[in-house]
């Protein structure tokens, strides 16, 4: 199946525009041209998702969150690789696309007029992926989980997991090896607004751990968890709940940011959610977290920090081409001490960067090193990411990896060489999109040689819309 996209793009718009078009072809697992050699180690699925529509019957989204999600895989096998791309179809995307014209509002899109008084939310599932219990799934913060099938990327249906979600499901679930359980959240909004904590154990069944009050109706993207605490850092926003219920606006025009009343870190005991440590500190904004690990008392946070919201702007204009503002996230290391209620944090690079992973066998555990991808000069700051990066969060050194020119990698995703235990001692994957072919490809990069360039190239024979999230499951 093939979509247009129905804007034209101006002849001065800038080359890596032309990524963010409605996903051109749909189809299964197909051979894809590999240039170079992958590695032989190298087996298993790689599953990302983003928002790959950008209008719904003709009208612009005006945020790149809005968009319907879609789901690509890629599998590397010892008869080589094949890769998989579609848009989902939750039953709400399905209602807009067969009806006469919008029907739902988005994170930055508002609701149309004839349809504000339904009160009825769309499920996205743009935002990232989830491997448990055997089953996929897409991510969507605002919603319930969208199960996958992973033989062909077609949606299986949207999952409460048996009745335990309340309301929402973040897309950022965060896995704590030495309990064998991963865990998550969900914001509830109304006369308090609050986080519901979900648990998912290896082999088990999902629950619900209980609920914590927010300091108010503020947004949460993101979260960390240590053998013993989940962490959130609460930004200084609050939602205008009152024109939200007026469907006055969108979500992202009722979000301010608010120097005034603060950040708060809310730190979590696993086996106590009911006493929560909740330390006041300056105003800042963050996205995703890299990692975290405890010493004695004290977390040790790495996450990419903001001094305040202007990333949404910057996020929301993406899309069209120019942003009024440049990026301004930087890699900071936290010391929060859980007894004394304090918290202190200090950047560690200068460049400009966002999604930034550890490798698995270092999560939760004290890590040395951050890949993440990053802007390359001051200039680049004024669109997409051009390249993926490692730091040495100790020292700051920064190793860049050479992609060539114009092409725009997704986030970088690190696979461990089989046997290997160094947390550099794998490949990076990441989906490029190469601006002179207006195509796509799968980057296979060696995590300690990054300088060296790509070893394989896994190529695609049309463009992927840019993704946010994804994950490698083995072989």
């Amino acid at each position: 199946m093939t979509t247009a996209m129905k804007q034209t793009m101006s002849s001065a718009a800038p080359g890596w525009l032309r990524a963010f078009r409605t996903l051109p072809r749909q189809h299964g697992f197909e051979p894809l041209r590999v240039e170079g050699q992958v590695p032989e180690g190298l087996r298993g699925s790689l599953y990302r998702v983003g928002p790959w529509t950008f209008e719904v019957h003709g009208r612009p989204y005006q945020h790149w969150f809005d968009g319907d999600g879609g789901m690509l895989g890629v599998r590397f096998g010892p008869d080589g690789v094949r890769g998989a791309s579609r848009l989902l179809e939750t039953p709400s995307m399905v209602a807009e696309r067969q009806g006469s014209g919008q029907r739902y509002g988005g994170y930055g899109t508002p609701t149309p007029l004839l349809h504000k008084l339904r009160n009825q939310r769309k499920n996205s599932a743009n935002t990232s992926v989830m491997a448990w219990n055997g089953k996929l799934y897409a991510l969507f913060e605002a919603n319930v989980p969208v199960e996958v099938s992973p033989e062909d990327l077609s949606c299986v249906g949207e999952s409460d997991l048996d009745g335990v979600v309340v309301e929402s499901f973040s897309a950022h679930p965060h896995r704590v090896p030495s309990r064998k359980t991963s865990y998550n959240f969900g914001v509830s909004y109304g006369r308090e607004t609050k986080v519901e904590l979900y648990a998912l154990p290896d082999g088990g069944k999902a629950r619900h751990m209980g609920s914590v009050k927010l300091p108010g109706a503020t947004m949460v993207h993101d979260f960390i968890a240590t053998d013993r605490y989940l962490v959130f850092f609460l930004p200084a926003l609050r939602l205008n709940i009152f024109r939200m219920l007026l469907r006055l606006g969108s979500f992202s025009e009722n979000l301010h940011f608010r120097p005034d009343v603060g950040s708060e870190v809310l730190v979590v005991p696993i086996d106590d959610v009911e006493h929560p440590v909740r330390i006041p500190t300056e105003a800042f904004y963050q996205w995703h977290f890299a990692n975290a690990f405890e010493q004695g008392e004290q977390l040790v946070v790495d996450y990419v920090h903001y001094p305040d919201f202007t990333t949404n702007q910057w996020l929301g204009e993406l899309v069209r081409g120019r942003t009024s503002t440049a990026a301004k996230g930087v890699l900071h290391r936290a010391v929060v001490d859980v007894k004394a209620g304090t918290f202190h944090t200090e950047r560690r690079s200068d460049v400009s960067c966002e999604f930034p992973r550890v490798a698995p066998g270092v999560v939760g555990r004290a890590h040395g090193t951050v890949f993440m991808g990053v802007h390359t000069s001051e200039e680049a700051k004024w669109g997409p990411h051009n390249g993926v990066a490692r730091i040495e969060v100790a020292t700051g050194r920064l190793t860049v990896a050479a992609l060539g020119a114009e092409q725009y990698p997704s986030e970088p995703v690190f696979v461990p060489r089989p046997g290997g235990s160094a947390e550099d001692d794998g490949w990076l994957l990441t989906q490029v999109f190469d601006v002179k072919a207006d195509a796509s490809h799968i980057a296979v990069l060696d995590a300690r040689r990054l300088e060296d360039g790509p070893v394989a190239r896994c190529h695609f024979d049309h463009a992927l819309p840019p993704t946010f999230h994804g994950g490698f499951a083995p072989a």
